[in-house]
């Protein structure tokens, strides 16, 4: 199984510039808890509901004043539409993170892929041990 028959395709995306409020109810109304950050319609970074409470909240910082850059995390693990759905999950597992940007060749972004994604098309058991691996460093 490849990742584009289990990813959301167009996936919904934020730029650099987007404040941290309008993110956090972009997420919200879109019931997803990370938005990716294009610029020049490539993938920069994402946001996570993680990055918005350590990063801002936490800190008693403004979420009006503050932009994607500023919460952001840029050194995102990806995933391509043509690889094998096990590599996704072995970069889910190897990088602790339970949703992936899918970029095309030309580095623009084509969708994400989830851990409820997976859990959907392969079953609860498969995306169950992926969670565990995920959630490791929280024991």
């Amino acid at each position: 199984m490849k990742v584009r028959d289990v990813m959301h395709k167009g996936a919904t995306f934020v730029s650099a510039e987007t404040r941290v409020d309008v993110i956090a109810r972009q997420m919200r109304d879109a019931d997803v808890g990370a938005l990716p950050v294009k610029s020049d319609g490539h993938l920069v970074g994402i946001v996570t509901d993680r990055d918005i409470a350590c990063r801002a909240l936490a800190d008693g910082k403004d979420p009006q004043t503050m932009t994607a850059t500023d919460v952001m995390t840029t050194r995102v693990a990806c995933c391509a539409p043509d690889d094998d759905l096990a590599l996704a999950i072995k970069i889910m597992e190897n990088k602790r993170v339970r949703r992936l940007p899918v970029i095309d060749a030309d580095q623009k972004l084509v969708g994400m892929v989830s851990l409820g994604d997976i859990s959907h098309k392969v079953g609860a058991g498969l995306s169950g041990e992926v969670l565990r691996a995920v959630s490791a460093h929280h024991r």
